[in-house]
């Protein structure tokens, strides 16, 4: 018996939208990058793209679990002398873009390279309860129900 590869031509590609009120954000991620990379499929190929989907609704909701809201702290540099900077994980969620964590968070748990970069592309996440992808007919894949341990409490 011979191993089966996926071709890109097979890929059925499905559309899930996940809400992520209440739900842990690194639980949340690891369920999201696994679908984007088509490990949930039992055609996963490691070299093709045979993932599907995924829509983040409720960004701003997401839990912090012990004192990461506040402890945890993500830094860059402006360039400049004395530029460090940095937030905390609470101050991101609060802010005005509360979807880059959850994008960050699934971005590192994906391959670096072209491959990884094109399985990123079918993230999207979205701070608020709306989102403009009716028309795919998303499935809803409540991520809280897989697991106890997936959803805490504020």
């Amino acid at each position: 018996m011979k191993t089966y590869s996926a071709k890109p031509s097979e890929v059925e590609r499905k559309w899930y939208v996940i809400d992520a009120d209440g739900v842990v954000l690194g639980r949340l991620a690891v369920i999201i990058a696994d679908i984007l990379r088509g490990k949930n499929k039992p055609m996963y190929t490691p070299h093709i793209d045979t993932g599907d989907h995924v829509i983040v609704i409720n960004a701003e909701k997401v839990h912090l679990t012990g004192k990461k809201a506040s402890d945890e702290r993500f830094f860059w540099h402006t360039g400049y002398p004395g530029g460090i900077k940095s937030r905390t994980l609470g101050q991101i969620r609060d802010g005005a873009h509360p979807n880059r964590l959850i994008e960050k968070a699934v971005q590192r748990m994906i391959p670096k390279g072209p491959l990884g970069r094109a399985q990123f592309g079918k993230l999207r996440v979205y701070a608020g309860t709306e989102h403009p992808h009716e028309a795919q007919k998303p499935e809803v894949l409540d991520v809280a129900a897989l697991n106890p341990k997936n959803k805490r409490s504020a």
